[in-house]
């Protein structure tokens, strides 16, 4: 989910109108066949590990035709109409607003990566050297505002009310218990207020313009942290098919297949730390995630 959301471009409007329906009507037996091949719908669909990773499912005997999107909120949607079989653009805490929001059951059934969210300073080479009472900054839109201040959080810089969750907001900073003071501004800006602040949150998209690289990172999400499991990113399908062997399989050779993962990493700038978190335990993190929404809402 480190990639900038832009409008669907036109010619991908037009093939999905051409697929809508196909993709539910074929039997599990038929699925991966020439006649009907895998359509998995993706984001970047240019980018070269792509064809890497066909040409590793189709060595299997698996026929896969990767559907190319640029706009993240028509993947679900054409995933739950069957224009898709399986898609993969998006972490847990994506999908969980989606099946709240749509009244969908799409469902996760294997793990890609997750892109640490990292803590940047000009003036500082650790978290421990930022003075107490200096300010820091975060992301203002929701989920990034909550994952930043989680970051915080491990960080030992702020503390959270209730330790913290999906849905933190600076409101949730408990002042007399922080280290810091924090802001939010757009995510966009938070890189560029580095002269000005003791550090920031900087999502990937801006690391390469402001001439960082995800190693100046001073603090970021752990992996193994419980609270970033909401940040992984997945394969999603639907509730029907999360048993569905072809489509696991698909799984598999994406997570063990080198020249895929080394491609990733290329395109990721080296953020990317690559998981495979079984499915039973995605899926019950999605039913927190959406436990917590509706909670939240």
């Amino acid at each position: 989910m480190s990639r900038a959301i832009r409008a669907l471009a036109p010619l991908a409007a037009l093939s999905l109108l051409a697929l809508a329906g196909c993709a539910g009507q074929a039997s599990d037996a038929e699925l991966g066949t020439e006649e009907n091949p895998v359509r998995l719908g993706v984001v970047g669909a240019s980018d070269p590990y792509w064809d890497v990773y066909k040409e590793a499912v189709e060595a299997e005997g698996i026929a896969l035709e990767i559907v190319g999107f640029t706009e993240y909120p028509q993947l679900n949607p054409a995933l739950t109409e069957g224009e898709l079989h399986i898609n993969q653009f998006q972490h847990i805490q994506y999908l969980g607003d989606y099946n709240v929001s749509a009244g969908e059951d799409l469902q996760p059934i294997g793990a890609t990566a997750i892109y640490p969210l990292g803590l940047y300073s000009d003036k500082y080479d650790s978290v421990e050297d930022i003075p107490d009472g200096e300010t820091v900054v975060v992301p203002n839109d929701t989920v990034n505002q909550a994952r930043g201040l989680l970051v915080l959080q491990s960080a030992g810089l702020v503390a959270l009310e209730d330790g913290g969750s999906p849905f933190s907001t600076l409101e949730d900073v408990i002042e007399a218990e922080s280290r810091v003071a924090v802001e939010a501004l757009d995510a966009a800006l938070t890189v560029t207020s580095l002269p000005d602040v003791a550090a920031a949150i900087v999502n990937n998209d801006f690391l390469g313009n402001a001439g960082l690289d995800a190693t100046d990172a001073i603090a970021q999400d752990d992996p193994a942290d419980p609270s970033a499991l909401p940040y992984v990113n997945i394969f999603a399908v639907r509730a029907d098919d999360v048993d569905n062997e072809v489509l696991n399989r698909l799984v598999e050779i994406y997570q063990s297949t080198p020249e895929v993962l080394e491609g990733v990493q290329d395109v990721s700038g080296g953020t990317a730390v690559f998981l495979t978190t079984p499915k039973s335990e995605l899926q019950a993190a999605l039913v927190t995630v959406e436990e917590d929404i509706r909670a939240n809402s």
